[in-house]
Formats: C-alpha cells, sequence, structure tokens
C-alpha cells in the first residue's frame, strides 16, 4: 500500500486522535495534503477541530476531577500549576483562549485550569472558540507551506537554499534548547 492509500483511509482519524495530544505537526501535514489532493480541506478542518477540543476537554476533567491529588504528590508540578493559577486569576479568559498557542503547554494548561475549578461552560467555550481559530491557522499553514515546498522542489536551484534554511533551523532550535537545559540545570 503506497503513502498516498494510507493518508486518504486513515489521515482523517489520525487527525483526530494525534491532535488530542499534540497537534501542531499533524494539521499543519493535513493541510499539506489537502494542497497536495489527499484530503479534503472541510474535514481536515472537522477532524482537527475536534481532536483539539476533545484532547483539551479530556485534560480539563482530568484536573478537575484528580488534580488535586495527582497534584499533591508531585512538588514540580504543584509549582507549575500554581504559577499556572495565579496568571488565571488575573487573566482567566486570556489564559483559556491563548494556552493552546503557547508551545508545550497544551496538557499541563488545561489540566491545571480544571484543577482550579474553572466554570465547565466558560472553559468548553472559550476552549470551542480557541480552537476554530488554532485549526484554521495551522490548516491553511500547512497548505500554503505545501504550495511553498512543491514549488521549491519543482525549481531545483532553490533545493540547496531550502536545504540549507533546514540545517540552520534544525542546528538553532538544537542550540536553544540545549542552553534551556543549561539554565534549567544551573543552580
Amino acid at each position: 500500500m503506497e503513502i498516498g492509500s494510507l493518508v486518504r483511509e486513515y489521515g482523517y482519524w489520525a487527525i483526530f486522535i494525534v491532535n488530542m495530544f499534540e497537534g501542531e505537526t499533524i494539521v499543519l501535514l493535513a493541510g499539506a495534503a489537502v494542497h497536495f489532493g489527499y484530503l479534503e480541506l472541510p474535514w481536515v478542518l472537522t477532524s482537527g477541530l475536534a481532536g483539539c477540543v476533545a484532547g483539551d476537554q479530556l485534560w480539563y476533567f482530568v484536573g478537575r476531577w484528580w488534580g488535586p491529588r495527582i497534584l499533591a504528590g508531585r512538588r514540580s508540578w504543584q509549582e507549575r500549576a500554581e504559577r499556572v493559577h495565579r496568571y488565571l486569576r488575573r487573566h482567566q479568559d486570556l489564559l483559556i483562549f491563548t494556552f493552546r498557542f503557547y508551545y508545550g503547554l497544551r496538557a499541563v494548561v488545561p489540566f491545571a485550569i480544571g484543577s482550579a475549578l474553572v466554570p465547565r461552560l466558560r472553559f468548553f467555550i472559550l476552549n470551542f472558540a480557541s480552537a476554530v481559530l488554532w485549526t484554521v491557522v495551522f490548516a491553511f499553514a500547512g497548505y500554503f507551506l505545501g504550495g511553498a515546498a512543491e514549488r521549491v522542489v519543482a525549481d531545483r536551484r532553490y533545493v540547496p537554499y531550502a536545504l540549507g534554511a533546514t540545517v540552520i533551523l534544525v542546528l538553532l532550535v538544537f542550540l536553544v534548547m540545549r542552553l534551556r537545559r543549561r539554565s534549567k540545570s544551573a543552580p
């Protein structure tokens, strides 16, 4: 079975399931798959939105039901949750609406919001509105990046520049991650 057939057959389910836990990459790739004709945009948006909301609601309810007990046994989590709770007390609606745009906080923030006992309906409405915006932005970004990638590959003279930019980007990400690890481990 070729990759195109797999994408067509399982793509929407993959978007839904992966997007429950980590979403940027799968939605960007799905947008590119739309550009190349493997998937349809309305279904990418639907499955991406459904997975996004389902995952966030899951983490919210885990935090709401078991958050205090889970946090009581983990000191490092308590400190992070308290930072989120402090920010939440000052900027509740803004945090709920924007947390998904902060890389690496997708599961932590809904858990902390749930453990802070934010009302269910407030979280759902703000989470849903934010998920709509987020899904549209990343799906269309993937669509347009797919078009850009197609042009780069079609015009071979840009390939060395694209590869060079990719290598530089990977090295920068590696360097930033390494510096962050060092700063966290420093006394």
